[in-house]
């Protein structure tokens, strides 16, 4: 079956959402800017655009970060188009095989590669905030291009990394805020006093 690629908008109007009809990776990758590259030659072409600032790939999603030169209506279907005829003719979006690989081969600021958190080492209380971040929240923020990572709970603060679209995205405050924070205060109680995001 062959790739293909539609686009969705998301509420950061910097972003586009490009998402396939397969599953393109397992871990999620972040790259910042086009440093390093190399090691994920899809996201080494799409760098090759002017207009292409960050790229975040998750799943069966490419969510793209434009910088403010150009308008999406401008570019979108020939970004979509170039996707999609990359990953037809090459099959593949990195050259890494498992997550072990990106671990050890991925060692700068350049490319972020997120897995999923082992909880082995959480309290039975940040079991559960990982299990709603997952169940109710991950789904939602990765509909809209973006995806939330648990990174600690301190205090009665949750702290997580916000990805892709939701990175410097204008209405992420209010997501983490009247969504995030009010989801898990009704799940777990007052134990939660706040949510606040890393990279907000």
């Amino acid at each position: 079956m062959n790739f293909t690629i539609y686009m969705e908008s998301t509420p950061n109007p910097k972003v586009m959402k490009f998402v396939a009809n397969k599953i393109l990776t397992e871990d999620s990758i972040e790259l910042l800017n086009n440093k390093n590259s190399d090691q994920v030659p899809l996201a080494m072409e799409l760098f090759k655009f002017p207009f292409i600032k960050s790229i975040f790939i998750s799943y069966n999603f490419i969510s793209i970060t434009k910088n403010n030169d150009i308008d999406w209506h401008e570019i979108s279907t020939e970004v979509r188009e170039f996707i999609n005829n990359y990953l037809n003719k090459n099959g593949f979006v990195n050259n890494f095989k498992s997550s072990e690989n990106i671990e050890s081969q991925i060692k700068n600021d350049d490319i972020i590669q997120h897995k999923q958190i082992d909880t082995k080492n959480l309290s039975d209380f940040e079991k559960n905030i990982v299990s709603i971040i997952e169940q109710y929240i991950q789904p939602a923020v990765a509909a809209d291009g973006g995806s939330i990572v648990f990174k600690s709970f301190e205090e009665g603060v949750v702290y997580v990394i916000l990805k892709g679209a939701c990175s410097g995205c204008p209405s992420s405050t209010i997501t983490l805020k009247q969504g995030i924070e009010n989801l898990l205060k009704q799940k777990l109680g007052n134990d939660i006093k706040e949510v606040m995001a890393y990279n907000g």
